[in-house]
C-alpha cells in the first residue's frame, strides 16, 4: 500500500486531483467525510456545544457554516477556538482514517491483491501531522489569483478566504523544504493540462520511479 498525502491551499485543487488519481484506480480518503460523520457522534456534539454552545447548531444538527464563523479568522480568539475544535475533531478523524487504513491493508493481504495507491484528501494534511503517515507528499501549486478566482465561484467571500487560509498559516512549518518524496503538480491552468500531470504521477506512483 502506499500512501499519498495532497498538500495545497483551500482552492488549489485537491479535490479535482484526488478524484482523477481515483479515476486512476487510487482509493481515496476523505476527510471531510470523515468529519462530516464525526460531526454526528453525540459524545462530540456534547463537546462541541459545551465549547461553542447552542448557537453553533441547528435543531440538533451542528451547523457547520455557523462554527466556521467561530473557528476561521485571524484574531487569538478564533485561533484558539480552532486549536479547540481541532482537539476534538482531530482524534475521531484520524480514528476513521487509520481504520480505513487497516481495511485496505488487509484486504491485500486477504485477497493477495496488487498495491494499492491510497490518497488522503485532508485540508489541513501537515498541520494535523498527518504528512508523516504519508509514503509520498503530492504539493499542488497554484497561483493565489486562480484559487481566488475558483473561490469566489464556489460563493465564497475575501473575508471567509482570508479566515481560512490564516488557518493554513498557522501551524504549517516554516522547514516544508525538508519534507521527504514530494512530487510537484501545477493546478494553476485547466482541467486538460493538471489531468496530463497526473497521468505522468500515476506512472511514477505504480511502477516505483522516483
Amino acid at each position: 500500500m502506499t500512501v499519498v498525502g495532497l498538500i495545497g491551499k483551500i482552492g488549489a485543487g485537491k479535490t479535482t486531483v484526488s478524484n482523477l488519481l481515483r479515476n486512476h484506480g487510487a482509493v481515496v480518503i476523505d476527510a471531510d467525510a470523515l468529519t462530516h460523520d464525526a460531526l454526528k457522534d453525540e459524545s462530540v456534539q456534547e463537546q462541541v456545544r459545551a465549547r461553542f454552545g447552542t448557537s453553533v447548531f441547528t435543531g440538533n444538527e451542528i451547523d457547520r457554516s455557523r462554527l466556521a464563523e467561530y473557528v476561521f479568522g485571524n484574531q487569538p480568539e478564533q485561533k484558539n477556538a480552532l486549536k479547540d475544535l481541532e482537539g476534538i475533531i482531530h482524534p475521531r478523524v484520524r480514528s476513521g482514517l487509520e481504520e480505513r487504513l487497516r481495511a485496505i491493508a488487509q484486504r491485500e493481504v486477504d485477497h493477495e491483491a496488487g498495491r494499492t495507491v491510497v490518497v488522503l484528501d485532508v485540508p489541513l494534511l501537515v498541520q494535523a501531522g498527518l504528512h508523516n503517515r504519508c509514503d509520498r507528499l503530492i504539493w499542488l501549486k497554484c497561483e493565489d489569483s486562480v484559487r481566488h478566482q475558483r473561490l469566489a465561484v464556489r460563493g465564497l467571500s475575501v473575508g471567509q478566504v482570508a479566515a481560512r487560509e490564516e488557518a493554513w498559516s498557522q501551524g504549517f512549518p516554516d522547514d516544508s523544504f525538508s519534507f521527504q518524496a514530494v512530487s510537484t503538480v501545477d493546478t494553476s491552468g485547466d482541467i486538460a493540462y493538471t489531468k496530463e500531470e497526473i497521468e505522468k504521477l500515476w506512472e511514477k506512483l505504480t511502477h516505483g520511479s522516483p
